[in-house]
């Protein structure tokens, strides 16, 4: 997602902490993280849910990140990570803040 459309959420959802803006999800393909929608989906984004995604990324790859979780440091050691294609399938809160527990223990 552009910066543009990173603070427009932001914004509209209120939120207190940092979100990345990964125009042409540059960040999220050097890990792996992203796969490209096939044709027939990608109509359906503009035709059903007018969804310009290329407006959204920042390019007109139509790639999509997968969703992904990092537990992180603030040097930078990663000591949780999950990842899942199925964006539906999300980590409990209660395990989240257990993870940071465990890091801020350390």
């Amino acid at each position: 997602m552009t910066k543009e459309f990173t603070r427009q959420s932001v914004a509209k959802n209120n939120l207190t902490f940092d979100i990345l803006s990964d125009s042409g999800n540059q960040v999220a393909s050097r890990f792996g993280l992203t796969f490209q929608m096939a044709e027939d989906l990608r109509k359906v984004y503009i035709s059903r849910f007018n969804i310009d995604l290329p407006k959204y990324n920042g390019d007109d790859s139509w790639t999509l990140p997968m969703p992904a979780r990092f537990i992180a440091s603030g040097d930078g050691v990663v000591h949780a990570a999950e990842v899942n294609p199925d964006y539906t399938i999300r980590p409990e809160t209660s395990e989240i803040l257990e993870g940071l527990e465990r890091m801020r223990s350390r």
